[in-house]
């Protein structure tokens, strides 16, 4: 619980297509909107949109804590690489599919921020 607000801007990916391999570099601002000085859990999302296999709607891939005063702004990396974005199918492989992507950010699963990629 905090006893302060934040706000979640400017969401940014470092481009909208990817091969398999390329990491994915992904940008927020965090900015404490009231009076003191809080923390907040900042989290990030994937959903993969079309998956061979039923996979989770929204998929927790990385997350921050911060501690930001009154009226202060960070910003925020995110790197997901194949890791993040691959899964085991029905054989037990690893692989990562091609195809859309969402990411979602925001201080609780309710992300409010969004964009998407593919991975071609």
């Amino acid at each position: 619980m905090s006893y302060t607000s934040f706000e979640y801007s400017n969401l940014k990916i470092n481009k909208k297509s990817f091969a398999k391999g390329e990491k994915i570099t992904i940008t927020v601002e965090v900015k404490n909107t009231g009076k003191v000085t809080g923390k907040e859990v900042a989290q990030l999302y994937l959903q993969d949109e079309f998956a061979s296999v039923v996979r989770p709607v929204k998929e927790l891939k990385g997350f921050e804590m911060l501690e930001l005063k009154a009226g202060e702004t960070k910003t925020l990396t995110f790197t997901l690489t194949d890791a993040e974005l691959g899964f085991y199918n029905n054989q037990n492989e690893f692989i990562v599919e091609p195809g859309n992507f969402k990411i979602m950010v925001g201080g609780s699963s309710d992300a409010n921020l969004i964009t998407q990629f593919n991975v071609d």
